[in-house]
């Protein structure tokens, strides 16, 4: 008795899905990305308008100023989906559980002078809260924004920085040796601290800005670029020459993530400036509004990082970010 094994090519009847299909043409292959993207903004049937916002649809254009023609002109570079994220989210997270078991197990925090110690809490930790707003922020572009295309990027940001707000709780937790200690003192400096009642008050009324694209300029573009340069670069940077270079390690994840987010936040709004001159024009004016906020919410805590050139790194960072709202047409 003899099987013969034989192979058969079943040629598909489409290469993808029809909403796809309808933007790029029924023979042509989709990646994952375009295939979990395109077109899946629900925009009908929504049976009823909110209680809270009758004039409008529950999910409706009309929340912000910002026209576009297509909303699925917006690419992410990175081209993340669900399944890529996580992927890439698992690395990263697998680096920095590492560098945070090895600092625990060797005690590196725990060997740094009490001073040392002190300035890392006193920056670093308040910085949580913070990062909550970025959280809570993303989380209502992703509520209100319109268009897969944008709000799955905002997604994706919302629960990194939730994520960024536990690795910095967990710092705390290594420097007053899993007490919550340092946590609590951090939470009173954020509320009653005089150095940080400015950015305080920034992160609250970006709490309430209406316009979502709005609150994408000011959260992801402005207050971004101005907080991590700062913080993770200029501050992390100076504690490795005084011999804090355990926190460079402990803050990888915020470092790695910094790089990456720029990558979409410019895409995204050069896109969107780029559609038109009204489009643009708004997007500068928002730029300028919520820069200036930044500069004057941080310089109190400039003063208080004790950098050894404060003002002039300060400065640099402003600066930086100056180039990049011209490099992407917005500059005031």
């Amino acid at each position: 008795m003899s099987v013969d094994i034989k192979t058969s090519a079943i040629a598909p009847v489409r290469q993808t899905f029809s909403h796809v299909a309808r933007r790029l043409g029924a023979d042509k292959p989709a990646s994952r990305y375009q295939e979990a993207t395109f077109d899946l903004q629900a925009d009908c049937n929504f049976h009823y308008r909110p209680l809270w916002d009758p004039e409008r649809e529950l999910y409706d254009r009309r929340r912000t100023a910002i026209q576009m023609a297509d909303w699925y002109a917006f690419k992410d570079p990175r081209q993340f989906y669900y399944g890529a994220y996580v992927l890439s989210r698992a690395r990263l997270q697998e680096t920095a559980e590492s560098n945070f078991e090895f600092a625990a197990k060797h005690g590196l925090v725990h060997n740094l002078s009490e001073a040392l110690r002190e300035r890392i809490a006193d920056v670093l930790l308040p910085l949580r809260h913070l990062e909550y707003a970025a959280n809570l922020n993303n989380c209502a572009i992703s509520a209100y924004g319109w268009g897969t295309a944008f709000t799955q990027c905002t997604t994706y940001a919302m629960m990194d920085r939730l994520g960024i707000a536990q690795y910095l709780s967990r710092i705390g937790l290594l420097i007053d040796g899993n007490t919550g200690a340092s946590l609590k003192t951090a939470k009173q400096a954020w509320l009653e601290g005089t150095a940080w009642q400015p950015l305080r008050r920034l992160a609250e009324d970006s709490l309430v800005t209406a316009d979502w694209f709005e609150l994408f300029v000011a959260q992801d573009l402005v207050v971004d670029g101005l907080v991590y340069p700062l913080v993770y670069q200029r501050f992390c940077a100076e504690l490795s020459r005084e011999g804090g270079a355990v926190v460079a390690m402990l803050t990888e994840f915020m470092d790695a993530w910094w790089a990456e987010s720029q990558r979409w936040v410019d895409a995204f709004v050069k896109t969107a400036a780029g559609e038109s001159e009204a489009n643009r024009a708004l997007l500068a004016q928002w730029a300028a509004h919520w820069r200036v906020r930044g500069t004057e919410a941080l310089a109190p805590l400039v003063a208080r990082m004790g950098l050894a050139d404060g003002p002039a790194a300060f400065e640099a960072v402003d600066a930086a970010l100056g180039q990049r709202l011209a490099k992407l047409g917005i500059a005031a």
